[in-house]
C-alpha cells in the first residue's frame, strides 16, 4: 500500500511539473533614435580643425605661416587627440582670445549655451543640453567660459562638419 501511494504521488509530481512553458510576443514598433549633431558625416580635416578652431576663438583667419607651423607640429606627433587637445589649449591661453566674461556668462546661462552650441557645433541646443549644461555651470562657481569652450572644442562633435 505504502509503494502504491508513493508511485501515485511520483506520477502526480511527475505530469504537475512538466508543463510547455507558454510563449508571449510582443509587438514592439521600432523606433529610429537620433541625436542632434549626428549627422555630421565629414570629419575636419588638419587645416580645417586648425583653421576653424583659430577663428572660432579669435575672430579672424589664421596665418599662412602659423598654419604651417601647427600643421607641422601634429603630423609630427603620434597621438593626434593629444596634439588637437595641446593645440586648444594653446589657443585658450592666448590673451587675444575673444570670449565672455565669467559675469556675462552667469548673467544669462541659457543664451550663452545656445550661443555655444550655435559656435562650435552649428546646431541648436535641444532642451535637455541647454537643462544640463546650464545646471552644470550653475551649481560649481568655478566652471569658467575658458573651461566650456574647452569642453565644445575638445569634443567628438567639434572634429565632425
Amino acid at each position: 500500500m505504502r509503494k502504491i501511494l508513493i508511485t501515485i504521488c511520483a506520477v502526480i509530481f511527475l505530469f504537475s511539473s512538466c508543463k510547455k512553458e507558454k510563449s508571449y510576443l510582443y509587438d514592439v514598433n521600432s523606433v529610429v533614435v537620433t541625436q542632434p549633431g549626428g549627422a555630421k558625416p565629414n570629419l575636419k580635416n588638419t587645416e580645417e580643425f586648425v583653421s576653424i578652431a583659430y577663428s572660432d576663438l579669435f575672430g579672424i583667419g589664421i596665418s599662412h605661416t602659423d598654419l604651417l607651423k601647427i600643421n607641422l607640429a601634429y603630423a609630427a606627433f603620434g597621438d593626434k587627440k593629444l596634439i588637437e587637445d595641446m593645440i586648444i589649449k594653446n589657443f585658450l591661453n592666448d590673451t587675444g582670445i575673444v570670449i565672455p566674461t565669467s559675469a556675462a556668462m552667469r548673467a544669462d546661462v541659457p543664451a550663452f549655451t545656445i550661443a555655444s552650441y550655435k559656435k562650435f557645433f552649428n546646431r541648436e541646443p535641444n532642451s535637455f543640453e541647454t537643462w544640463f549644461v546650464g545646471n552644470a555651470i550653475n551649481a560649481d562657481t568655478t566652471i569658467t567660459p575658458v573651461l566650456v569652450y574647452y569642453s565644445f572644442m575638445t569634443s567628438n562633435e567639434y572634429r565632425y562638419y
